[in-house]
């Protein structure tokens, strides 16, 4: 079974309940890439400790951004693939990846939550149909994007929130995104914590404040 030259970053924080699955699941990747890489940002759960020494795990400042950056350059391969701990990533996604991705420098993958609801199903399409008109994607996506071109761009801005919504708005001003069909799996716990039209409102608000110049650092402040 070939190799890819690819290499997958993951920023983990505080994730200890998700360390085993999210393993498990990094696991069936590992001979389908180059590396892996695992980024703490400073977990105080015991995170860290949990990882283990068959990935390649670094630390880094805290922040999803700070972190990817910090995977990225410590990335060896053509290809960085960022996932996040609670999505689910599998072989069959990565080799859809390698034979659309030289079509573009960057893409990201259609996504579905882990609720059968149908309310999810409805949530699903509104984000990928939005994603395949403006070409811009969230980090739960799986935003994959040569690393000479991401280096290029200047990674990841240093945001506490909206950091792949602002590197989706430059990374298009000079390539088109791959947009794959195939769905990764990620989370609904948001939604099924706080609720789902509220969860909505509250996304669709801090998407449309960011468009209007409102500072990530506040809209943090809203997610939070």
């Amino acid at each position: 079974m070939s190799r890819f030259n690819v290499s997958i970053i993951v920023p983990v924080f505080n994730e200890a309940d998700q360390l085993t699955p999210l393993m498990n699941r990094l696991r069936l990747l590992q001979d389908r890439v180059t590396e892996i890489i695992i980024v703490d940002g400073g977990s105080d759960d015991g995170s860290f400790e949990k990882l283990s020494s068959e990935f390649q795990v670094i630390q880094a400042e805290k922040g999803r951004a700070n972190q990817m950056n910090a995977g990225a350059a410590q990335a060896t391969s053509t290809w960085l693939i960022f996932l996040h701990a609670d999505t689910h990533l599998s072989p069959s996604h990565i080799n859809d990846m390698i034979s659309l991705a030289s079509l573009s420098q960057w893409g990201r993958f259609d996504v579905k939550l882990d609720d059968s609801a149908w309310a999810f199903r409805i949530i699903e399409w509104f984000i990928n149909r939005r994603s395949s008109l403006t070409s811009i994607a969230t980090g739960d996506q799986c935003i994959f994007v040569r690393k000479r071109f991401f280096d290029e761009l200047g990674g990841y801005a240093s945001l506490p929130l909206m950091e792949d919504v602002e590197f989706c708005k430059r990374a298009k001003r000079q390539a088109k995104p791959v947009c794959l069909r195939k769905a990764v799996t990620t989370s609904a716990r948001r939604w099924q914590q706080f609720g789902v039209l509220k969860t909505v409102l509250l996304m669709w608000k801090l998407r449309l404040y960011f468009w209007l110049g409102v500072s990530a650092d506040d809209l943090a402040k809203q997610y939070r």
